[in-house]
């Protein structure tokens, strides 16, 4: 009788991924792999915890950018809320200013998209024995480039800012003085070496500290 090479228990992974085809790919690449099975597939942000809490997966997989909330805020809700959740963070997006971000929310991985499958299956694996998976150059970027100049006060108000905001809209929705909002503006411009908020915002976004 042939033997059954699956492993007696499965690495349980839930994928998060706005983009149906490329959640759809990955969701069936992953499950050819004789010890991974992905319980979970979510396309929004705001729906990660709910879905882990649910189905308490060994590894969530998350994208970066995702309606209704950043995959970088649900790692550190993820830590919080169902601890014993591994987080790797796969995104186009290979920002230095990213890594440092997923690093400081808990994150065991951060790999960029461009990879071959292979590559994120053994990086899932990895992460799971307690492994921190960090894609070599990017890391290499992320020591030179240091760490992000803004608080955490001036990227609040800088993201607030973004669909063209007036200052009293942004006092409004962060519950702060206008005086106190063109303060930050203004500290957040002169770090990011900017004339104006649009490129302040432009400049942090590129550089990934937002």
């Amino acid at each position: 009788m042939p033997r059954d090479h699956r492993p007696a228990r499965s690495i349980r992974v839930l994928l998060a991924e706005d983009q149906q085809m490329l959640r759809g790919a990955l969701a069936l690449l992953l499950g050819m792999e004789p010890d991974i099975e992905v319980v979970a597939q979510v396309a929004a942000g705001d729906t990660i915890v709910d879905a882990a809490l649910l189905h308490r997966p060994d590894v969530a997989l998350l994208d970066i950018e995702l309606p209704g909330g950043s995959g970088l805020d649900a790692a550190a809700e993820l830590g919080e809320q169902v601890p014993d959740c591994r987080v790797l963070i796969l995104t186009t997006f290979g920002r230095p200013g990213y890594l440092r971000r997923a690093m400081e929310a808990g994150a065991a991985g951060f790999l960029v998209k461009d990879g071959p499958v292979e590559e994120l299956a053994a990086a899932i694996r990895r992460v799971l024995t307690g492994e921190t998976v960090v894609d070599p150059a990017l890391a290499a970027a992320a020591l030179s480039a240091g760490p992000s100049p803004l608080t955490a006060r001036e990227r609040d108000v800088l993201t607030a800012s973004a669909d063209g905001a007036t200052v009293a809209d942004i006092a409004t929705r962060l519950h702060l003085s206008e005086s106190t909002v063109r303060n930050y503006l203004s500290a957040a411009i002169g770090k990011t070496g900017t004339r104006n908020r649009a490129e302040a915002l432009r400049e942090a976004r590129s550089q990934g500290w937002l």
